[in-house]
């Protein structure tokens, strides 16, 4: 698939900050779709503190039945700090090269990160959705911006993830009775479609198929 470069990836972390405030105007928080989803891709990164490079996988599964399709990586020097709120520019550059290598684009793009739950509104689902151009979702372990209140314990149950006064996304139970996943738009979806697009991705773990995947193939250690 074709990535279009917006930017350069050689900034200073204030100079970063300042892209993402001008990025976010460009995301798109309605359903964009070029067609019914039929592919979803995850991606994840490995990195090799001895080495200081990474691994990025990106891993694409039929949808809905979630089978293997097709698998790409990309080997690269990490060039960027790791600043809270930054973490796109430091993982997004082997995330792209990975995804150049794909036979074809697919269709939804499920991040391990942030989309608009972010400071500025412009998380890594959201920096990748933009520069490949394909509808992207954030999942994320852990809150990054944002409180939520009163979530059911069942699979399914999801309460608004609010900070600064407005919705960035959900705390998300995949699983009855286990910890959340917090979603958010990434660029060309809405929120409640991404929601249905991520339970429909995790039948039966926490994390979606396409995270846990991306996750076993990218770690250095695991190999």
């Amino acid at each position: 698939m074709k990535i279009t470069p917006l930017h350069e990836w050689n900034l200073s972390p204030q100079a970063a900050i300042e892209l993402q405030k001008q990025l976010a105007f460009e995301v798109i928080r309605e359903d964009r779709f070029d067609k019914p989803v039929e592919t979803v891709a995850g991606i994840d990164l490995g990195y090799n503190p001895e080495t200081n490079r990474c691994r990025a996988v990106v891993v694409v599964l039929k949808f809905p039945g979630l089978e293997l399709v097709e698998s790409a990586e990309s080997i690269m020097p990490v060039s960027f700090p790791y600043v809270p709120g930054l973490l796109s520019f430091r993982e997004a550059p082997a995330a792209l090269r990975a995804l150049e290598k794909l036979a074809a684009a697919p269709d939804l793009i499920l991040c391990d990160g942030q989309g608009i739950a972010h400071p500025r509104r412009f998380g890594v689902a959201c920096h990748i959705g933009l520069l490949a151009g394909v509808p992207a979702v954030g999942v994320a372990k852990s809150l990054l911006v944002g409180k939520f209140e009163d979530l059911g314990e069942t699979r399914g149950s999801f309460a608004p993830l609010m900070h600064r006064g407005e919705e960035v996304g959900v705390a998300l139970r995949t699983r009855a009775g286990v910890q959340p996943v917090y979603v958010s738009v990434g660029h060309r979806i809405g929120l409640a479609t991404a929601i249905d697009y991520v339970l429909r991705c995790a039948p039966k773990y926490r994390l979606p198929e396409t995270t846990r995947l991306a996750d076993q193939m990218a770690s250095f250690r695991k190999r």
